[in-house]
């Protein structure tokens, strides 16, 4: 937990130092690129916080948790997994109910 903090505020003295450095330009050596710069959908945020979850690299997770609010990846993460049950269900000719009780190893209701 703590490292998640650390690097947190580090990020974060990193951002301040760059907005005073006037130039709009990161004085910061991490290896965020120009492209880290642009805005972030919810969606995209729940994508690679998932993805990011299922791999366990937690850089990507504090990355993503970042880019938007914990209430609307929240959002984004459940909207993630009602999509990814529809489409198995789907997939597997089985309801949604019943690929979500396996997925979380219930069983069957």
């Amino acid at each position: 937990m703590w490292d998640r903090v650390r690097k947190s505020w580090a990020r974060f003295l990193g951002s301040s130092r760059a907005e005073e450095d006037g130039h709009g330009e990161s004085t910061n050596t991490d290896k965020h690129t120009h492209k880290d710069k642009r805005t972030h959908n919810l969606f995209e945020a729940a994508a690679v916080y998932v993805s990011a979850c299922a791999e366990d690299d937690q850089d990507q997770i504090d990355e993503a948790a970042g880019w938007v609010s914990p209430e609307a990846l929240s959002f984004g993460v459940s909207e993630l997994a009602c999509r990814a049950v529809i489409a198995l269900a789907r997939e597997r000719d089985e309801s949604p109910q019943t690929v979500a009780r396996t997925l979380l190893g219930l069983p069957a209701a």
